[in-house]
């Protein structure tokens, strides 16, 4: 059977030259990377993600794993956003400055009326703006965001101008509006049902209390927003164009793709998870402040290049952001744990991003040389 041709034009199929799916590697670097700091940890005493302690039942240390999820969440729901512009070619620089904008924006329409019987001191408005259903504050959210969205996608397909410069112009202009907001002043002290948004237990509502998991809200959206982008991405048309589009924009226009049009969905529905992002983030933390988001757009890409997703457009999937998202999430979270100081983490981390674009670059030169 593998040295039948059928149709192929004398063509035989080579086992040999099989490539595994690139998710595989980014697993396998998980994994090592695990390893590497369980035996680190083990060095100094301690543990990473496995308990050997006899007083404890468990196998993984919950409460590090727990922390683990929730670093990670919040950015990753950006980072699913990111991965479809760089997928189609293009760059987001102003999902971090979104979340800000659009968190001081939500929270203002969140707030509670009275605080211990007395005025919210926080108060942005007046009462016509207090006390609104949990609906309100999460859909001006979600319009901020997709506002900003569409400004990007709109300026990067009609005025063609490089996606680093439009969406620059965006994250300069947005940091602004949320300090200008409430003159640098934080928001805080939303209603109790906005507050449950991240702090509830929606996988205990899913699955009848089975699975009781409270104040992991983020996480869970995170988790269900991946599996819905990536059967998107796998699946629909919708998918098909982005990658048509990163590989080559004008095969995708001559084969009668609406470039122009894809290029505004995709940078709007990144603009709308960096909305989720924010709305999540607030009710976190009950609080919105000016400086919230900052750098959250570099992390959402590191996340994705290390996923695999190839800045250069037309590679890279769903399923290796979120891979990528957990080895971001270990490497932040072993260092802690090995007590390593931050600005060493920050080195180090920069060091893993130009790794991932080097290793990247090395594969598109491998695979053009065939």
């Amino acid at each position: 059977m593998a040295e039948a041709t059928h149709g192929l034009g004398g063509l035989k199929y080579d086992p040999a030259k099989r490539t595994r799916a690139p998710e595989w590697n980014v697993f396998g670097a998980l994994v090592l990377i695990i390893v590497i700091f369980e035996i680190l940890n083990r060095m100094q005493g301690g543990s990473f993600l496995f308990n050997m302690r006899d007083n404890v039942d468990a196998i993984f240390n919950k409460q590090r794993l727990d922390i683990m999820i929730l670093q990670v969440a919040i950015i990753g729901i950006i980072a699913l956003g990111v991965t479809q512009v760089i997928i189609i070619g293009g760059i987001d620089l102003s999902s971090g400055s979104v979340v800000g904008a659009t968190a001081m924006i939500v929270m203002s329409f969140a707030q509670t009326a009275t605080v211990n019987g007395n005025p919210n001191p926080k108060a942005i408005f007046g009462d016509w703006a207090m006390d609104l259903p949990v609906i309100v504050p999460i859909a001006i959210g979600l319009a901020c965001g997709l506002l900003a969205g569409l400004i990007n996608g709109l300026l990067v397909a009609y005025t063609r101008i490089p996606p680093f410069i439009a969406t620059l112009g965006m994250m300069v202009s947005a940091r602004g509006v949320a300090r200008w907001w409430s003159n640098g002043q934080p928001v805080s002290f939303p209603t109790a049902e906005y507050g449950q948004l991240a702090n509830g237990d929606l996988l205990g509502g899913m699955t009848f209390g089975l699975l009781t998991w409270p104040g992991q809200n983020p996480a869970v959206v995170f988790v269900l927003l991946a599996v819905l982008f990536h059967v998107i991405m796998t699946k629909t048309l919708y998918g098909k164009r982005c990658y048509a589009i990163g590989s080559n924009e004008a095969a995708a226009r001559m084969s009668g793709i609406n470039v122009d049009r894809h290029k505004v969905l995709v940078y709007a529905i990144a603009g709308l998870l960096a909305a989720v992002a924010a709305v999540l983030l607030t009710s976190k933390n009950l609080t919105a402040q000016a400086g919230m988001g900052v750098m959250y757009e570099l992390d959402a890409i590191a996340m994705a290049v290390i996923g695999g997703v190839s800045l250069a457009g037309g590679r890279g999937s769903i399923l290796g952001t979120v891979l990528g998202a957990a080895i971001f999430s270990v490497i932040i979270s072993g260092f802690t744990s090995i007590k390593l100081d931050a600005y060493y983490q920050e080195m180090v981390k920069g060091a893993i991003i130009v790794g991932a674009v080097v290793l990247d670059q090395w594969r598109q030169r491998k695979r053009a040389r065939g």
